[in-house]
């Protein structure tokens, strides 16, 4: 054992001194330079500790404590400005389940000297946003100044940087008071985020320096919010919703509620979510608590908890405060979506596609509600741009349904030097070349039709209608044969005879006879098709007929060198090459062969002239039902004729063939004013060549 095992624990005062530094420290690092190291649960459970020693131990209490103010400092960079009426934080409600709202309630009510006979109090509820708190300050009716909260009593002047806020109204009505401090928050949409860092990767992506990307919405609204140049900070995407008010002059009829207030607010044309409602009693309190946390995934921003505050001004001021937080508002949360754990590996997992992914192995840590284990890397990319390594503390996220990932190193606690992640260039599952395309940010294991981690991707391809097409393999069917080690490879389907699909769960004698008679069916094939059902990357239907003319026979196409494979029409170098390493892995030459050798047989012949392509480079959407031909007939004759058919309506389609019940693509094309065929006029138009600009119908 180590003597640290022996060591006695710190007294009340050093943990406290201890706390302290901590928490200056971490507040600094997330309102000073937005670059937080810890999530906010992790800050959240130190302020408490050091509440509760104060509490305990009174004459510890010092005036520099975090306790005594909201947290932060204003930047040098900004002019300050004394809040005219403090912006104070709200107490946050540490039980996170449902009961939190019925703790809140009653100690209002035991505040309050209500009995349980007495009605029930009223509250507003309202959202918890993740952002950044801001005061609008107007003086009649003109914004003249924006403030963030800084440490409650002194805030930045933003100003400049906040009237680039579309949603932030620049002037108010002509019943406005005369002088009005609008309270709020300044947030970034979740969609927006995500294409702010498309763009900084971009940037990074291309030398840039002094760039990078964000943590998270609220680190990204904040940096934005402080960005000295207000140009940058117009081409941040901002949004603004307003919750309270500060100094207010001038109002001769104030509002006797908090509701009253907040719709004021919104017919002055400020922003008020619409989730703000208002909730009598414990119990609408608790379903509003539930509610929100159903929908919390689905909003477009994000939100930590909820708020609520006692509805009637009145008992507000009758309440009160308790050092810097009023009685009369909770703000109650859900449980933390991020949290610090330790790497413990990091694996490589395969995909149904064979896509390569990085997923680090977690010390298990309780987040969004479930204990994670691993969490996603996404890419060798990803995973080295963040510098994750095994051993390292971590920022992990998780956020609803959304797969967990990290977010974060925290490298100041790193020990040693650990190596960096690379992607392995073999596959994990099957040993197979590990390939990462030009242009592409995945690798991809090359070995289809081998890679027991492709396998029932594999199988449902090769079945599909229009590959080999074995009628009644459906996904359930491909599920039980492969999870109960009946199938491991394709050639494994055609060695199994009616006992072995008879004895399937719910597999009846009938449906047993007639999946091997599709079987059967299916080893009679077309080159095409056969192509086309082994999966190669980039090889579609087109493709894979282009192929087949081309080259004629299959031991052609497999030993093709990458040059040879350019001289195919509709063959382009990622092709090629994806066609070339395909064939290159012997396990998938040896599944080839295994299938020729279970009896599947194709024509074949010397390589085909072209034949006329009068549609050549001419883009066709077909919807609805034809009269006579189904829209696999109609796919394959307009592609024989050079055509390409789209599975959308655009600018650049240049037909759309309708038949009966044709619906949104038939609206969508006469909107755009693209030709219109019915199936007589698409084969009229196959016999002759159609104009340059044809006629819109």
């Amino acid at each position: 054992m180590t003597d640290d095992l022996f060591a006695e624990p710190p007294s009340p005062a050093a943990r406290a001194a201890d706390l302290r530094a901590q928490l200056h420290h971490h507040a600094h690092r997330y309102y000073t330079l937005d670059e937080p190291e810890i999530p906010d649960a992790e800050y959240d459970r130190l302020f408490r500790e050091l509440q509760a020693i104060e509490a305990a131990h009174p004459e510890l209490l010092t005036p520099d404590s975090p306790t005594q103010r909201v947290g932060g400092r204003v930047l040098d960079m900004f002019t300050p400005v004394r809040h005219a009426v403090p912006m104070l934080s709200i107490n946050t409600e540490t039980d996170t389940e449902p009961s939190g709202a019925r703790n809140f309630d009653a100690r209002v009510r035991r505040a309050l000297g209500l009995s349980e006979s007495d009605p029930p109090v009223d509250y507003v509820a309202e959202l918890k946003f993740d952002g950044l708190a801001m005061s609008l300050r107007y003086e009649d009716g003109v914004l003249v100044q924006a403030a963030t909260r800084g440490d409650g009593e002194v805030g930045e002047d933003v100003t400049t940087n906040v009237r680039t806020i579309a949603q932030v109204p620049l002037r108010l009505p002509a019943d406005a008071p005369p002088v009005l401090e609008v309270r709020g928050e300044v947030y970034m949409r979740r969609d927006q985020f995500e294409a702010l860092n498309e763009k900084q990767r971009a940037k990074i992506a291309a030398g840039a320096k002094g760039e990078k990307t964000f943590v998270n919405p609220r680190n990204a609204a904040a940096g934005a919010v402080r960005q000295l140049d207000s140009r940058i900070a117009a081409q941040r995407p901002l949004s603004f919703f307003a919750y309270s008010w500060g100094e207010v002059q001038g109002d001769d009829a104030p509002p006797a509620t908090q509701y009253e207030w907040l719709m004021r607010l919104k017919a002055w044309g400020f922003p008020v979510a619409e989730q703000t409602t208002l909730a009598s009693g414990a119990d609408a309190l608790v379903a509003f608590h539930q509610r929100i946390g159903a929908d919390r995934d689905r909003l477009p921003y994000d939100i930590d908890g909820v708020v609520y505050k006692v509805n009637a001004l009145a008992l507000q001021k009758q309440l009160g405060f308790v050092t810097r937080e009023p009685r009369w508002a909770v703000a109650h949360k859900y449980p933390a979506q991020e949290q610090l754990t330790t790497v413990l590996a990091i694996d490589v997992q395969v995909g149904r596609t064979g896509k390569l992914t990085p997923v680090a192995k977690l010390a298990p840590v309780f987040v969004g509600g479930v204990t994670v284990t691993n969490a996603t890397l996404h890419n060798e990319d990803e995973a080295r741009r963040k510098d994750v390594r095994v051993g390292d503390t971590v920022i992990v996220r998780r956020a609803g349904d959304v797969i967990p990932e990290v977010v974060s190193v925290l490298v100041d606690k790193r020990v040693g030097e650990p190596v960096p992640f690379t992607m392995p260039r073999t596959c994990p599952v099957c040993g197979s070349e590990a390939v990462r395309e030009e242009g592409e940010v995945d690798f991809r294991c090359s070995g289809g039709l081998f890679c027991g981690a492709q396998r029932k991707q594999a199988i449902l391809h090769f079945a599909q209608r229009r590959a080999v097409e074995i009628e009644g393999l459906g996904d359930k069917l491909v599920e039980q044969l492969v999870d109960a080690g009946v199938v491991k490879t394709l050639p494994d389907l055609y060695r199994l005879g009616l006992t072995a699909f008879a004895t399937l769960d719910r597999m009846a004698d009938k449906s047993a006879q007639n999946i091997v008679a599709a079987l059967e069916k299916s080893k009679y094939t077309t080159l095409p098709r056969f192509l086309f059902g082994l999966g190669i990357r980039h090889v579609g239907e087109a493709t894979a007929k282009e192929l087949a003319r081309h080259f004629g026979q299959l031991n052609r196409i497999m030993d093709a060198s990458v040059e040879q494979l350019l001289e195919v029409d509709d063959v382009g170098p990622v092709v090629a090459q994806s066609i070339h390493t395909f064939f290159g892995q012997p396990h998938n030459r040896e599944v080839v062969e295994q299938l020729r050798a279970c009896g599947l047989t194709w024509q074949e012949g010397e390589p085909a002239e072209r034949a006329p392509q009068p549609l050549a480079g001419k883009t066709f959407v077909l919807t609805g039902t034809f009269p006579t031909l189904s829209r696999d007939q109609a796919r394959d004759l307009l592609e024989a004729a050079g055509a390409k058919v789209a599975g959308s309506v655009s600018k650049k389609t240049d037909y759309v063939v309708a038949g009966a019940e044709a619906g949104s693509k038939l609206e969508k094309a006469q909107a755009l004013g693209v030709a219109v065929l019915d199936e007589a006029g698409m084969l009229d138009l196959l016999k002759t060549p159609p104009p340059e600009n044809p006629v819109t119908a």
